[in-house]
């Protein structure tokens, strides 16, 4: 037994572990990212949404407008952080010498 198989037998039980790897469908890197794209999107329509609803009064509880708002902001500074790493790994990778 390696050591990897010593190190990943008490934590995932004696179940293999298989390489991550796309779904059959051609789902990639690309389409990963645009779907998270999309459901920050609809996080912030929603805390939209709620919060004029709040604000003309249609009986819209302000705790579900702070947990869609918060959620919204959540999701958005993940993302803002997110596409930092990203340019900061290209331009690490740019000031490579070949």
């Amino acid at each position: 037994m390696n050591s990897i198989s010593q190190v990943q037998a008490p934590l995932f039980g004696n179940q293999p572990i298989a390489p991550s790897r796309p779904e059959s469908k051609g789902e990639g890197f690309g389409e990963l990212l645009k779907s998270a794209l999309q459901e920050v999107n609809a996080a912030q329509k929603e805390s939209q949404q709620k919060t004029t609803q709040l604000a003309l009064g249609e009986g819209t509880d302000i705790h579900d407008v702070m947990i869609a708002s918060q959620k919204s902001s959540l999701s958005l500074q993940l993302t803002i952080q997110m596409r930092n790493k990203a340019v900061e790994a290209y331009q690490e990778i740019m000031r490579m010498q070949v």
